[in-house]
């Protein structure tokens, strides 16, 4: 497993459509993720600190976690099928138990819950080696795309989204 880090979260240039960027420490790794816009919004809005007057899903997921003992531990997005990444939420129970819990998930709802819970997020190097994804050392001037990329990402870009009633 590699742990990455929430690199950014912004649009895609060509068509629009929502990117969260992971990336490892010493950025030489970056791996991309189109995601719908309500999960977007949902990453951003915890990000910005912004709360709303009500739970979200991903606030109401974590706190249920929470109330019924259980702990988040990490995230991990674990498979890559056709360009569709597939992900775990790992818990453990409150009772001392040490086994975790593996739910499956969407990627993008993983990062929401992982940014709410405040965990890591890995990616197994299998999907790191099929995945579309930059290595510094191979692409020098694809990885300073995606730096300038991610540089330029503002999650007040999905301010617009966010549910202010």
């Amino acid at each position: 497993m590699i742990e990455m880090q929430l690199g950014g979260l912004g649009f895609d240039p060509k068509n629009m459509s929502p990117i969260v960027l992971l990336r490892d420490a010493e950025e030489r790794n970056f791996l991309p993720i189109w995601i719908g816009m309500f999960e977007a919004a949902a990453i951003a809005m915890e990000l910005q600190e912004f709360k709303p007057p009500r739970p979200m899903t991903h606030d109401l997921i974590t706190k249920l976690i929470k109330e019924l003992g259980g702990t988040v531990t990490r995230v991990v997005i674990n498979e890559i099928n056709d360009n569709t990444f597939f992900a775990l939420i790992e818990l453990t129970k409150g009772n001392g138990s040490h086994t975790p819990i593996k739910i499956d998930s969407r990627p993008s709802d993983a990062i929401a819950v992982a940014v709410r819970a405040n965990v890591p997020i890995f990616v197994s190097e299998a999907v790191m080696a099929k995945a579309k994804m930059v290595n510094s050392e191979k692409d020098e001037q694809e990885t300073k795309q995606f730096k300038d990329f991610v540089d330029n990402l503002n999650p007040d870009d999905f301010s617009k989204y966010f549910d202010e009633r």
